[in-house]
């Protein structure tokens, strides 16, 4: 079960880490030399958290525990593998810190020439909602983060098997199904309710100028019997 969840994990960083990717390579107007630079930074961590990864299944262990009539599960991680969890996170905080520096910095970039030119805009709006969805999403992860972190603490360890701990265990694995269910999706919906929003006011306008122009004609043929 705790290899599953791992992998699960691991499966659905990396299509997160591929969309951020593509988010990132669209904002600095497909960039090759962009898209070189996180490819290599994601396919770096990645190997790195996936050979932490091994490491801590090599030592993990189950054990069943009966407290009051109630079967508990506790999994234990032996050696040096203990040390590997806030590495792994600490790794994806770097990633998630570099790709939210370098949405902002080309925000401000566009926001500036955008104000040199012309005031708002399509592109000051889509630029805008992008950057809202990666602060959003930047900032669920550094939550949860520190909440996996601080279950490493020796208060945590000394009482693993209180209710506290559980529901303290039980919160940050809803938080962090929510981050991969709810927030990580919001990155792509965000941006195709955007498209979509842009094509029904487009439609609209359309249809209204139709409107206008058939009165238009209609007074003109009246006015002219």
């Amino acid at each position: 079960m705790y290899e599953a969840m791992i992998c699960m994990a691991d499966v659905v960083d990396i299509m997160l880490g591929v969309i951020m990717i593509a988010r990132l390579h669209a904002m600095y107007q497909r960039s090759r030399k962009v898209l070189i630079f996180l490819v290599v930074i994601f396919l770096t961590m990645r190997i790195a958290v996936a050979v932490m990864d091994a490491i801590q299944l090599m030592h993990v262990s189950g054990e069943e525990l009966v407290l009051s009539g109630n079967h508990l599960c506790t999994i234990n991680l032996a050696g040096d593998s203990l040390s590997m969890i806030p590495m792994t996170w600490i790794l994806g905080i770097v990633w998630e810190v570099l790709a939210l520096c370098l949405a902002v910095w080309i925000a401000v970039k566009h926001f500036r020439e955008l104000r040199q030119h012309s005031p708002g805009g399509i592109i000051g709006d889509c630029f805008m909602m992008l950057i809202q969805t990666h602060v959003n999403y930047f900032a669920s992860f550094v939550v949860i983060a520190c909440l996996y972190i601080g279950q490493l603490s020796q208060m945590f360890s000394a009482h693993e098997s209180s209710l506290n701990v559980q529901i303290y265990d039980g919160f940050a694995q809803i938080l962090y199904m929510v981050q991969l269910s709810v927030l990580g999706p919001r990155l792509i919906l965000s941006v195709r309710e955007y498209y979509a929003k842009l094509v029904a006011d487009s439609d609209t306008a359309t249809a209204m100028t139709s409107i206008v122009f058939q009165e238009c004609v209609h007074v003109e043929t009246s006015s002219s019997v």
